[in-house]
């Protein structure tokens, strides 16, 4: 039997289909009770795709089917029909599961997993406190202060308590102040979480071999990757982070454009952070002899995103070989 098994947040619409592609079932079912629908079909291979709540149902369904995870943007692509309703999808996904063609996409571990919730986590407090400042800037504006205010400082936010500003907007702002205390304070509590995992794991440990990376970025990098045997070379590594340059050609003439952007944006953006520490910050004299040479060519911007890149690809061979940063070129 073959299960196409089309996920919802409370709910799922399964499809069964036998070898000659005949449907033998279809039935909604609640997502608690998929235990006992993987226990009826044990054995058969099943299809999913890869929602925000995938996770938990894999790993449920794993105990008794064969489970593949489908890439939802691949699956959108080669998928035969142009209805989307939920029997229909999962129909589709049992169609694939049969045929041996679902496109699948990674699942990672509960190690990843773990990191990648760390570092997720951070990234959306430190997002809602910049929009509490982002709040504050709006409220001063509005009442003629033009003093350039940081309210993500200490210095700044002494400041903004003394204000006196009139009713409500007083109170206002001592809420958004109060919010960015108690965001700054998780946020130092989360990075001495994410310190200390940085610190017990072989991969994050040689990352941060690297001029300008710090725990923070390393796990991020660490759990936005994944594991590293999954990619089959540096090539494969750079296009799923999106720093691959987009090619053109035409008839004799080949344009290389802005990279695809692809991928994680999160992954971009802390190697963009990296590399740009690295090269003038720590002075590293691998990257920053690279971007002094391409930055004179092709001016800052486009230099910094390519030693990105290149810093993405050291960090791809260090994870494959086990092995600490030790550009050639460089002496100890």
């Amino acid at each position: 039997m073959y299960l196409g098994i089309d996920i919802h947040k409370r709910y799922a619409q399964v499809a069964v289909m036998d070898d000659a592609g005949e449907l033998v079932e279809e039935v909604r079912v609640e997502n608690a009770n998929l235990d006992d629908l993987a226990q009826r079909y044990a054995g058969a291979d099943a299809a999913i795709e890869a929602t925000s709540n995938y996770y938990h149902i894999h790993d449920t369904l794993s105990e008794h089917l064969d489970v593949t995870v489908a890439h939802p943007q691949k699956l959108n692509v080669i998928a035969d029909t142009d209805k989307k309703t939920d029997r229909v999808d999962a129909k589709e996904l049992a169609r694939m599961v049969r045929l041996n063609s679902v496109p699948e996409s990674y699942v990672p571990t509960d190690e990843i997993r773990e990191a990648r919730a760390l570092v997720r986590g951070r990234q959306k407090l430190v997002e809602n406190r910049t929009e509490y400042a982002n709040k504050i800037h709006g409220l001063l504006s509005d009442h003629g202060i033009t003093r350039n205010v940081k309210p993500l400082s200490v210095t700044g936010r002494e400041f903004l308590a003394e204000l006196s500003l009139p009713v409500p907007w007083d109170e206002l702002l001592a809420s958004y102040l109060e919010l960015i205390e108690t965001l700054t304070a998780e946020i130092k509590r989360l990075d001495a979480a994410i310190e200390e995992r940085a610190g017990s794991l072989a991969e994050t440990q040689l990352l941060m071999t690297i001029p300008g990376v710090s725990y923070y970025s390393a796990l991020l990098i660490y759990a936005e990757l994944g594991g590293i045997d999954r990619f089959d070379g540096a090539k494969e590594v750079v296009s799923y982070v999106g720093l691959n340059p987009v090619i053109r050609e035409s008839g004799d003439s080949r344009f290389e454009g802005s990279i695809s952007k692809r991928g994680s944006g999160r992954v971009r953006w802390i190697l963009v952070q990296c590399a740009q520490t690295a090269v003038h910050t720590c002075d590293d004299e691998y990257l920053s002899r690279f971007y002094d040479r391409l930055a004179g060519k092709k001016g800052s911007q486009k230099a910094i995103v390519a030693t990105a890149r290149k810093l993405l690809v050291s960090m791809y061979h260090m994870l494959d070989r086990e092995e600490v940063y030790d550009p050639p070129g460089v002496s100890a």
